[in-house]
């Protein structure tokens, strides 16, 4: 099994968090250009939120899961602090 990473997560846990924060990445590229070539405040703004809500469901994701290893594991070795998971959650909020 692999080694947890430096947040206390598996690889595997948070291959489509990443997978998610690179589309939302690419998104926010386009929204720069949109805004460099002049698009429509509309188009723009539309865009912009479709990337606010794809980094906050990363966010979401990477406390959910940081909360299910604190069911799990507690708060010992390797295990997530709850209260520090819940003050990042409500700082997402």
């Amino acid at each position: 099994m692999p080694s947890p990473d430096a947040m206390g997560l598996e690889p595997t846990e948070i291959k489509a968090i990443i997978t998610r924060m690179k589309r939302a990445h690419g998104h926010l590229g386009s929204v720069i250009r949109m805004m460099e070539e002049g698009s429509d405040c509309e188009s723009v703004l539309t865009q912009l939120a479709a990337v606010d809500k794809a980094l906050a469901r990363a966010g979401y994701a990477i406390v959910s899961t940081g909360m299910q290893h604190c069911l799990t594991e507690g708060d010992g070795p390797g295990g997530v602090d709850a209260k520090k998971m819940e003050k990042l959650f409500l700082a997402l909020a």
